[in-house]
C-alpha cells in the first residue's frame, strides 16, 4: 500500500484553484448548468463536475508543491476508484500538470 503524500494544499493555493476553476467554467464550458467544483482532502484536490444538477467524479489531483505540477488520476466508474496508472482514455493528451489541462482531459473523458 502506497503512503499518502505529506504535502498538504495551502489555503493560498486553494484560493488560486477556486479562481482558476471559475475562470475555466466561464471561458471554456460556458454553460451555467455545467461546472467543475473542487473538493479537498489532505494533499488531494478532487475535481467533481456538476452536470445539470448531478455531481459526478472526474479526477483526483495530487498537490506536489507547485501550482502547475499536479499529478493526475482519472476516476474510473467501472472500478469506482481513482487510477493514476490509467492513461488510455479520451483527453489524456491534454494532461500537462496544470489544473486547466486536467479539466480539459475531464471534459474529453466524461463529456457533459
Amino acid at each position: 500500500m502506497a503512503s499518502m503524500p505529506a504535502t498538504r494544499i495551502p489555503q493560498a493555493v486553494k484560493t488560486q484553484v477556486a479562481d482558476r476553476i471559475a475562470a475555466f467554467n466561464r471561458a471554456v464550458i460556458q454553460d451555467p448548468h455545467v461546472a467543475y467544483r473542487p473538493r479537498y482532502r489532505g494533499p488531494f484536490l478532487y475535481l467533481d463536475r456538476c452536470d445539470d444538477g448531478r455531481v459526478g467524479r472526474i479526477a483526483r489531483l495530487t498537490y506536489t508543491g507547485a501550482l502547475d505540477g499536479w499529478e493526475f488520476a482519472i476516476y474510473l466508474y467501472s472500478d469506482e476508484r481513482y487510477d493514476p496508472e490509467e492513461w488510455l482514455f479520451p483527453g489524456e493528451e491534454e494532461l500537462d500538470g496544470t489544473l486547466e489541462g486536467a479539466m480539459r482531459a475531464g471534459l474529453a473523458a466524461y463529456p457533459p
